[in-house]
């Protein structure tokens, strides 16, 4: 009897066992994963943070995911992540220079969604209109003036890195390309703007600086900051059988450039890229329901 009942009770615990394996967690799929949780990781590019929570948004008022977390990272990380399966997407990938670099290293890891920007993309060296420079060309002739700097963002940026190993050498630049941060970026142009002083900084367009700044790009004769881009965006392997309906969602996002610049405009004007995202939403209904999952 002492045995018979040994074996009841095993046989019982790995039934208790396999019950919570199959049940636990409120819908898992994909070795562990919650269906209704998602991290997307997101870069700190005011474009990325526009479609990022407009992203979130919708995922969760919309399809009723119930945590959609943006993490915020270099972008070197955020690749990664998305190539191992710890981050489930990332909607600003810059092709064909900007982020050459880490495409080459993950496309065969990660799923390609495809544009989702209709406009194009471009960097850019970015001055004042009031500024005597027109092109790069121009900048050793002016060095006194802009203090030999060009003020950066995130050190792992690529355009840190189109600036540093194309666009100093391929020009002859006698400067030093200072790293920040893009928001310490943008306050250092609204500064110099203010106070009508000399700045060249990195710039890129869709960019909302673009329309509430008088600013412009240094013409780039020599195309060293690599012409014109596409914007699109990746997902890790496995999302769309994990999560069918987010999957489709972000295949389905499709933006024009005119959209794209009210949405930034709408989370500048609210100082909060959530509520800036709703108020976006609310004023372009019919878009974003030509997006969601039928």
């Amino acid at each position: 009897m002492g045995s018979t009942r040994k074996i009841a009770l095993a046989l019982l615990f790995v039934l208790i066992v396999g019950l919570i394996g199959g049940c636990g967690g409120g819908g898992q799929a994909g070795g562990g994963r919650d269906s209704n949780s998602l991290t997307i990781g997101y870069i700190e590019w005011d474009e990325d943070v526009a479609v990022s929570n407009l992203a979130k948004v919708i995922l969760e008022d919309d399809l009723g995911y119930n945590n959609v977390d943006l993490k915020l990272l270099e972008v070197g990380p955020v690749y990664q992540g998305v190539a191992n399966g710890e981050l489930d997407a990332f909607l600003d990938v810059w092709l064909p220079t900007t982020h050459k670099t880490y495409w080459d290293q993950y496309k065969g890891q990660v799923v390609d969604l495809g544009r989702w920007y209709e406009g194009t993309a471009s960097l850019g060296l970015g001055v004042p209109d009031y500024v005597k420079a027109q092109s790069i060309e121009d900048l050793n002739d002016y060095r006194d003036e802009f203090g030999g700097e060009i003020i950066g963002i995130e050190s792992g940026a690529g355009i840190m890195r189109v600036v540093d190993e194309q666009a100093i050498p391929g020009y002859g630049l006698d400067y030093n390309l200072v790293a920040s941060s893009t928001p310490a970026m943008l306050s250092q142009l609204s500064q110099a703007l203010e106070n009508k002083q000399p700045i060249v900084f990195t710039a890129w367009k869709p960019h909302w600086m673009f329309l509430s700044y008088d600013i412009r790009y240094l013409d780039d004769p020599k195309e060293e900051m690599g012409g014109s881009e596409e914007l699109s965006a990746i997902a890790r392997q496995g999302l769309e059988e994990d999560s069918p309906q987010a999957f489709q969602l972000l295949d389905n996002i499709d933006l024009s450039e005119k959209q794209l610049e009210e949405l930034e405009l709408a989370i500048s004007d609210a100082g909060d890229p959530e509520q800036g995202a709703r108020d976006w939403i609310k004023d372009n209904r019919d878009v974003v329901e030509s997006w969601l999952p039928s």
